[in-house]
């Protein structure tokens, strides 16, 4: 019986220690701890899925070229044009950073792993998934993409960031102009080019 009370005030004072550092924790998106990040990486890296599973598409500058067009359509606001994070404001910024696509870390994934992440995404890093929005052959002629992932800095900053920088450069108040259906403003001739101000 003396055991069970001794467990029972034991129990108790471990849930009072975390409900106090819980209570205390900074919630902020700076940097985590060194204990906190050693924890989350290790249950990331034991889950990431598709150890095995071998890319189909063929390993040609064709297919690179179409999973590059496809990296840089969908990652590139995040990872920037040639996935090193070129040209993205807030890449070291978010907790934990953006991955650098060319780094050793990244690189030992396998294909399979690199593919699951595209698909599934991580939890808690940012990461989407891009199931049901990728066709797998996509997904696949990406991960050729990032096994070829051209000099860091070599491709500039993805044009979202260019005109932010050239905003900021010219002062809050710039007009300019933007074109094309895909930035129609309402009320505005479809196709045409369009001015405004920031």
């Amino acid at each position: 019986m003396r055991w069970i009370v001794s467990v029972l005030i034991a129990f108790v004072v471990l849930v009072a220690i975390l409900l106090l550092r819980l209570s205390t924790m900074n919630m902020s998106a700076i940097a985590p701890g060194g204990m906190e990040t050693a924890a989350v990486t290790r249950m990331k890296y034991a889950h990431i899925g598709g150890r095995t599973d071998k890319n189909p598409s063929p390993d040609t500058p064709g297919t690179v070229k179409e999973g590059a067009e496809h990296f840089q359509h969908h990652c590139e606001v995040c990872h920037g044009l040639d996935g090193q994070n070129t040209g993205v404001p807030f890449a070291m910024n978010l907790a934990p950073p953006v991955a650098d696509l060319a780094s050793e870390r990244v690189q030992r994934y396998t294909d399979g792993q690199l593919k699951w992440i595209i698909e599934n995404g991580i939890r808690f890093t940012g990461m989407p998934g891009w199931k049901g929005i990728l066709s797998d052959e996509e997904a696949w002629n990406i991960v050729r993409y990032l096994r070829h992932l051209p000099p860091k800095g070599s491709l500039g900053a993805p044009a979202v960031f260019k005109e932010a920088e050239e905003e900021h450069e010219h002062g809050a108040t710039t007009e300019h102009e933007h074109g094309g259906a895909a930035e129609h403003q309402p009320g505005a001739p479809v196709g045409q080019p369009q001015k405004h101000q920031h």
